[in-house]
């Protein structure tokens, strides 16, 4: 018996010895990518005159910092050949235009000179229809216990129209994204929705309605599938590439990451009661 204690007592230490061992992980590093951050958001009611577009690169899966990338040159032209410059603001990778001109159904195209590369992209801005309703159930959810917030709208019935839906949370850092299309609903009064167990009394959900394009669904849809509706933004980076519309024509095998999409929003904000 003491002999067999002994072997439990041996083994057992050799079990947690090797538990405290440092495990050195080598991940492959691969060059870093163009992050073009180009969306371009009108909220109803507003002017729309100010945009912003981000520049930035991937990184080291273990880094805290995102590098940003200054010293570009970025314009975006609509149909009639007026051009719109986004100046860098103090060396932050972010450029700013202050005389956008929004115009629904228009086509705009952008160009990103940056380091001997040109990007290019075209898209055309989608208008959304207004939210008119928000709706609070304490009930909610699987278990009926779970607070569910509806904003509902009407959807356009003279047109296919699809969605990006927004929800971000006072007391989260996360947002959740989803998409939808009208495919099912063309021309009838229907809501995005949101249940959430850790939602309580004074909490504020801010709601934002996005009109995109086929092309922009189908990307965001994937992207939210991989990434999950969960998440930081839309361009966090998830854990496979996806390729956006933003083409490289200095070289087409250096591709860069994120979208030029442009979207007319509706946006509420609600408090919890």
């Amino acid at each position: 018996m003491r002999k067999l204690v002994f072997l439990i007592a041996f083994f057992t230490s050799l079990f947690f010895t090797s538990c405290e061992e440092v495990v050195d992980v080598d991940l492959d590093t691969a060059p870093p990518k163009l992050v073009i951050e180009a969306a371009i958001n009108w909220e109803k009611g507003t002017s729309g005159k100010q945009q912003v577009i981000k520049l930035s690169t991937t990184t080291g899966y273990f880094e805290s910092q995102i590098p940003v990338v200054s010293n570009a040159i970025i314009s975006i032209k609509n149909s009639k050949n007026q051009t719109f410059n986004f100046v860098e603001f103090n060396k932050s990778g972010r450029y700013i235009c202050n005389d956008f001109i929004p115009q629904l159904n228009e086509q705009y195209t952008l160009t990103v000179i940056s380091k001997g590369n040109t990007y290019t992209a075209t898209e055309t801005l989608k208008s959304v229809a207004p939210i008119i309703r928000i709706e609070q159930k304490n009930d909610g959810g699987f278990t009926g216990k779970e607070t569910e917030i509806k904003a509902y709208f009407t959807d356009p019935g003279d047109e296919d129209n699809f969605y990006l839906f927004k929800y971000v949370y006072s007391n989260k850092i996360t947002s959740n994204y989803y998409v939808s299309e009208d495919k099912f609903y063309q021309g009838n009064e229907i809501f995005s929705s949101t249940v959430d167990e850790d939602l309580k009394t004074g909490d504020e959900v801010e709601i934002t309605h996005y009109g995109i394009s086929k092309q922009y669904y189908n990307y965001m849809n994937i992207l939210v599938s991989i990434a999950g509706s969960n998440v930081g933004g839309p361009f966090q980076s998830p854990p496979a590439t996806v390729k956006g519309n933003i083409i490289n024509t200095t070289d087409k095998n250096n591709y860069p990451l994120g979208y030029f999409s442009l979207s007319e929003t509706s946006t509420k904000k609600y408090k919890i009661e």
